[in-house]
């Protein structure tokens, strides 16, 4: 790994406050402030029920800290008790948990609870199968910031769940230098190893004001550009939509050249190629569908009597 990387998101209070505001915004969509008209005109103020959290099809759970956080900021007067935890491999049909109490509160509920679990497990299933499509081999799985507007961290979370890593968050905890900041940077007529050094010497200044250290990776889109920029030691150099047989190559002119610099894979990679990019010998493989193209886990609420 590199000296510096990029940070985890793992569930804490900056995380848990992000999905209290997504749940408020949740209610506010079922609600607008109301009432749950089909529910208050059919079911009796004071009725009690019980329903089970099914998953209909086998997979990743992750979600189930948000269902207590709905039934918090809903004011719902019912009880959460978990069968299993974030993280772990479920199989079809498995319960997953039991919630119980007010049967108003939890026909109203019911939606946002399996929005929540669904879209996160879904996040953290497709994870899991690129991990294991990967076993065996040296590289490890990334995320992107190619995320649903305001569920990064927690998709982020989810792809942690599933047993992936952590790309960086957001522009704020890291230094990529990407195709069009090296097109900038030619402009000025800065060759791609100018531009590593340049922000290596800002993030020591910055470091010294306590910024922290920050993690200095550099997009390559040719084997010419990497050996210009392995020079300049970069903590990673992304190998931008190079076929498995140009990652090879790659792998071995950084051995020769720069042992020490991590060498991540991305670009339209896809399950049908993960495995084949991964037996290459790249270090990391930075997967955007992860994010962008999971399919909901199938959950169902059943009533139980």
């Amino acid at each position: 790994m590199p000296n510096a990387d990029y940070q985890s998101v793992l569930w804490d209070d900056q995380l848990a406050d992000d999905a209290r505001q997504l749940v408020r915004l949740a209610v506010r969509e079922d609600l607008s402030r109301w009432h749950d008209w089909t529910t208050i005109t059919l079911v009796p103020p004071n009725a009690q029920s019980a329903a089970e959290v099914i998953a209909r099809e086998p997979g990743v759970v992750c979600g189930l800290k948000i269902v207590a956080l709905v039934i918090e900021e809903t004011g719902a007067k019912i009880e959460l008790t978990t069968d299993t935890a974030d993280g772990a491999v479920i199989a079809k049909r498995d319960r997953v948990a039991t919630i119980s109490g007010s049967a108003r509160d939890l026909l109203t509920c019911e939606r946002t609870i399996l929005n929540f679990l669904g879209r996160l497990s879904g996040v953290a299933s497709l994870t899991k199968h690129y991990v294991e499509l990967t076993a065996g081999t040296l590289a490890k799985i990334y995320d992107t910031r190619k995320t649903t507007p305001g569920w990064r961290r927690l998709e982020k979370y989810a792809v942690r769940c599933g047993g992936g890593c952590n790309h960086r968050t957001g522009l704020y905890d890291g230094v990529l230098i990407k195709d069009n900041h090296l097109a900038f940077a030619a402009e000025l007529g800065q060759a791609p190893a100018a531009a590593v050094v340049q922000a290596r010497a800002k993030v020591a200044e910055l470091a010294s004001e306590g910024a922290g250290e920050l993690p200095i990776e550099v997009e390559v889109d040719s084997l010419e550009q990497l050996r210009n920029v392995l020079g300049a030691a970069p903590d990673i150099a992304l190998l931008d939509n190079m076929p498995p047989d140009l990652l090879q190559q790659a792998v071995a002119i950084r051995n020769e050249l720069a042992p020490v610099v991590v060498l991540e894979a991305s670009g339209g990679i896809n399950l049908s190629t993960v495995a084949s990019v991964a037996a290459t010998g790249v270090d990391r493989i930075s997967v955007g569908a992860l994010t962008h193209s999971a399919r909901v886990l199938d959950f169902g609420l059943d009533w139980r009597r």
